[in-house]
């Protein structure tokens, strides 16, 4: 491994718990803007567009700003102009993050023709996820519709506990439907190289910190990025002692980030 060069950051769960920052994490946040390490936070946050995320963490402390931040609904907006030119696409999201889903064009229903939308989208669980719209995007399913998820995640912490998330709805619609979503977020292969290309860096002289030891940490290791995991957020115990692969480190939280950094030659 190359000395470390730039590092990814998740935000919920690493950074902050319901935007409530962790301890330690906006001073190690901090310490890594002073020693010059080039850095991106990488959420599959689908509730606020990156601006909206800036001035949230902003107000928290953190160093920040837009340009710092790579969410999973900025590379599904890449990733529809690139495979669905021109689509016709159906969101179902809790959050408005239409600002960052440029050269899309999102659709609320069938035309007056009753033609069906050219892809569903499906970005964060909540509120928005009823039995009537994800009735309804099955339908379109079966009537040929291509199927995008900004992220497979099955659950993530609240200050409540933790909360289902897209993943536990995902495989349930994909096994109904007969199809497979294309994923954009985290662990999507995609995803990663769109944060090494924004910060220039190569994976060997990366750390990725993240606290799902599969979408985040060993995704990243799987593309060459060193993962460190973080015993907050969504961290279980039994989930890292039943995974088939190590983490190449594991810390108590973010506040040791900058430590770690230093003694590998950052």
């Amino acid at each position: 491994m190359e000395r470390i060069g730039a590092v990814l950051i998740d935000i919920d769960g690493v950074l902050t718990v319901s935007w409530e920052p962790l301890p330690g994490a906006v001073e190690a946040v901090r310490r890594l803007r002073a020693a010059d390490i080039p850095l991106v936070l990488v959420t599959n946050t689908t509730s606020r567009t990156r601006a909206g995320i800036a001035e949230r963490l902003v107000g928290a402390g953190f160093p920040v700003g837009p340009d710092d931040i790579l969410t999973a609904p900025a590379v599904t907006a890449a990733y529809l102009r690139e495979h669905h030119p021109e689509a016709r696409c159906l969101l179902i999201n809790s959050g408005d993050v239409r600002n960052d889903l440029s050269g899309v064009t999102l659709v609320e229903e069938e035309d007056d023709e009753g033609a069906v939308p050219d892809v569903v989208v499906l970005g964060g669980a909540g509120a928005a996820f009823t039995y009537t719209a994800l009735n309804r995007a099955f339908r379109h399913l079966q009537q040929g519709a291509g199927l995008v998820a900004m992220h497979r995640n099955l659950y993530w912490r609240t200050s409540g506990g933790l909360t289902l998330d897209t993943g536990a709805f995902l495989e349930g619609l994909e096994r109904a439907a007969g199809t497979e979503a294309a994923v954009t977020g985290k662990p999507a292969g995609a995803f990663f190289a769109a944060a090494l290309a924004h910060l220039g860096a190569s994976p060997s002289e990366t750390l990725m910190v993240g606290d799902d030891i599969e979408s985040d940490v060993l995704a990243a290791q799987r593309h060459g990025i060193t993962g460190v995991l973080v015993k907050t957020g969504k961290y279980l115990p039994e989930t890292h002692a039943a995974s088939d692969t190590a983490p190449d480190h594991v810390l108590d939280s973010f506040a040791d980030v900058p430590d770690l950094v230093e003694r590998l030659g950052g």
